[in-house]
């Protein structure tokens, strides 16, 4: 097991990787403050691993959330079904609750805590790639609006999480691969040495090799832990882990959030980003091609979905977290490894690219 801290002080909190944490007490219990527990899951990760996780917390007054599996439900009214049964369990500000499952389970578990009697602990078991390696760590928290992609939330650490990549094991290969997108990211924008690794051991992943796996998390997490702890709250640093997202949110919204996965909507965007930050002469026409081969090796696309047009693009951009005075800043490339935001991008060389993959 490996053990990574996001340094924040007094809301320091550990990151534990490994292979069957998920039956680890001593891991998960001190965490847990008071007698009240509420576990939140959703239909897919219900069957698998919740049996398995409630006799670690034998002795606790225990609750269970099963909540519907998918994006599209990442709402209000379902996040309504947390607080409701928190109330009728009358939890206490002491209770804490479980989000056991992937980003979708994390995200809503996260925002119900945050929210409930102002703010009550919670931990993270990803179950998922992508939540192992993204959004798990660093405290973001929301629901999506039909409007516009994790627009309601609210910052909120946990206070730890329990990566076990045994979990990935029943994984559809499709939801897979969607995670696979955050970790080439992670490359793309602070970690050039890891993104070669990537493009030698793209492979191993794709057959799920135990090893590196636990690498591949690790090296995730301790670049996102790196950025969290400089920049909570997303004041600078930390908008550049949005890479390709802006473009990726915005198929996301156009589809209904009942299209592309958002790995496989993040890594069509990041392959945008990568092209305007081409155009802008920060990377060369062939840096580009190779991230486009590393997608395609990792089972993702590259190409926006048939039939959405270049305005719609601009039409959902426009409701983005990095919008500020009615200016969309953009994560770009310096270099490979190397990322920055900006508005400074020429709107000529935007409306090219957009023309371009839209066409």
């Amino acid at each position: 097991m490996k053990t990574l801290h996001v340094e924040l002080g007094d809301r320091s909190y550990p990151i534990h990787i490994g292979t069957g944490l998920l039956d680890n007490g001593d891991l998960l219990l001190p965490h847990i403050i008071g007698s009240e527990v509420l576990v939140v899951t959703n239909e897919t990760i219900a069957p698998l691993y919740l049996d398995r996780l409630l006799p670690v917390l034998a002795g606790k007054k225990i609750g269970t959330v099963i909540l519907p599996d998918g994006e599209r439900f990442k709402t209000l009214d379902t996040l309504a079904i947390i607080y409701q049964q928190l109330l009728e369990l009358r939890h206490s500000r002491k209770t804490t609750l479980i989000a056991l499952g992937g980003g979708v389970v994390g995200d809503m578990t996260g925002y119900a805590a945050a929210s409930y009697q102002r703010g009550v602990n919670f931990i993270q078991i990803p179950t998922t790639l992508l939540s192992q390696v993204d959004s798990s760590v660093g405290g973001k928290t929301g629901v999506n609006h039909p409007l516009g992609k994790n627009m309601i939330g609210a910052f909120h650490q946990p206070v730890a999480v329990l990566a076990d990549v045994a979990t990935l094991d029943t994984l559809p290969a499709r939801e897979f691969s969607s995670g696979l997108a955050e970790v080439i990211k992670y490359g793309l924008i602070g970690d050039s040495a890891f993104y070669q690794w990537l493009h030698e051991n793209i492979q191993a992943l794709i057959g799920r090799d135990r090893a590196a796996l636990e690498y591949a998390v690790e090296q995730s997490c301790a670049n996102k832990a790196r950025v969290v702890a400089a920049d909570e709250r997303e004041s600078g640093l930390r908008a550049t882990l949005n890479f390709g997202h802006s473009f990726g949110h915005a198929i996301e919204t156009a589809q209904g959030y009942k299209g592309l996965l958002h790995g496989e909507a993040i890594a069509v965007g990041m392959v945008m980003a990568a092209d305007l930050s081409s155009r802008l002469g920060n990377i060369s026409p062939p840096e580009v091609d190779r991230l486009r081969s590393l997608l395609v090796r990792a089972n993702l696309p590259c190409k926006v979905p048939a039939g959405m047009a270049a305005e719609e693009f601009m039409t959902h951009m426009a409701v983005d977290k990095k919008v500020a005075d009615g200016v969309l800043r953009l994560v770009l490339l310096k270099s490979i490894g190397d990322a920055f935001v900006t508005a400074e991008y020429g709107g000529h060389l935007l409306d090219a690219v957009l023309q371009d993959y839209c066409g």
